[in-house]
């Protein structure tokens, strides 16, 4: 069944099939698609059997595009501090970049993990390993164990060029006892964004309508180039305290410069940072702690959940991104908070650990 977003356009769709059948529904989208732009061109009704040839081509980079993309199976190592979190069981996407199958996801998905499987569109489990994990961007690289036969790499494109309410597909990789899902969407939004994990990128995507199966997900142009991976699910997806639910994608163009570094020495020097131990939120001009991780070092310097962050080194801060921009770079701060508990402690944080929730 094809579901049309109330909120948007009526050729954003969203749906899910697998195999021939994702391929056959994604001609029956960009059809529609396809008529919809041609007849408000043209000021004529079309019929979808109408396609022109660059429909056809983007029929064809778009199933190239899907038929790369693969689900992703984690199981984390015992003991895991982000099972926590995350659990202890993960499921997501990815998509192969690399002629000897590196596959892109989420790093989340693959933090402290000690086993990992691919499934290939054809549902075909392959034992894969970890290559590499950038806390700074937030991407992962794993790589296959095997071949997997048959599936091309996908180009990397950018996202400099993408406008508001350009079309694009997202794609959920299939796993052992579920379809793959084809999502039609539509960027919404391209801002900075700060996470509650001590996380912070200075343009990211946004999407709307939003996908279910977001970790990992692959965001595709018309071109079938890669534009970005799926990393949350948010409600103000067009930003501007407008409440319209997306996703939230970490484009491909900081992959680009670090990829190589990331292969040598899986992360990039920008990982390499301080480390608090925090998850905070920011509302109403102030940031707020709402976990401490057990034995980091705001724990230490006993900031509690509930603290109300003040300043870093005596500069207020009053949202996530000016606290993180305060806090990251530098190899030790001091941090006031509103708790009786915590004046003015001074930690230095690890520089290597990463954040485990």
């Amino acid at each position: 069944m094809i579901h049309p977003s109330p909120a948007l356009p009526a050729h954003s769709l969203a749906t899910k099939r697998s195999g021939a059948g994702a391929r056959s529904l994604l001609l029956t989208l960009l059809l529609t698609l396809s008529s919809v732009h041609l007849a408000q061109a043209a000021n004529a009704p079309i019929t979808p059997n109408a396609a022109s040839p660059s429909t056809q081509d983007t029929i064809a980079a778009l199933t190239k595009a899907q038929s790369a993309v693969v689900g992703v199976q984690v199981r984390a190592a015992e003991g895991a501090r982000s099972a926590q979190t995350l659990g202890k069981e993960r499921s997501g996407s990815g998509v192969v970049i690399g002629a000897d199958g590196l596959v892109v996801t989420i790093g989340y998905l693959i933090l402290e993990a000690d086993e990992v499987q691919l499934i290939t569109p054809d549902k075909k489990v392959v034992p894969a390993r970890v290559v590499a994990y950038d806390l700074a961007t937030g991407f992962g690289l794993v790589r296959p164990v095997v071949p997997m036969r048959g599936i091309q790499a996908v180009s990397l494109g950018g996202s400099t060029d993408i406008k508001t309410c350009e079309p694009l597909m997202a794609s959920a990789g299939a796993t052992t006892d579920a379809d793959a899902d084809v999502n039609m969407t539509q960027l919404v939004s391209k801002r900075a964004f700060s996470g509650y994990w001590e996380y912070h990128i200075e343009s990211a995507l946004f999407t709307s309508p939003p996908m279910q199966n977001h970790s990992g997900a692959p965001l595709f142009n018309l071109k079938g180039e890669l534009l970005g991976i799926g990393s949350l699910f948010v409600m103000d997806s067009i930003g501007q305290n407008v409440r319209l639910p997306g996703n939230m994608f970490v484009p491909v163009d900081l992959l680009k410069p670090i990829l190589a570094e990331m292969l040598q020495t899986g992360s990039s020097k920008s990982s390499k940072r301080p480390w608090l131990g925090l998850t905070s939120s920011d509302q109403g001009g102030r940031v707020q702690v709402v976990r401490v991780s057990p034995d980091g070092p705001a724990q230490a310097a006993g900031i509690q959940p509930g603290d109300v962050v003040l300043a870093v080194d005596d500069t207020k801060v009053a949202n996530l991104e000016s606290f993180y921009k305060k806090s990251g770079p530098a190899p030790s701060q001091t941090l006031k908070s509103n708790s009786p508990s915590c004046k003015a402690p001074t930690s230095k944080p690890s520089r290597s650990k990463p954040w485990t929730g």
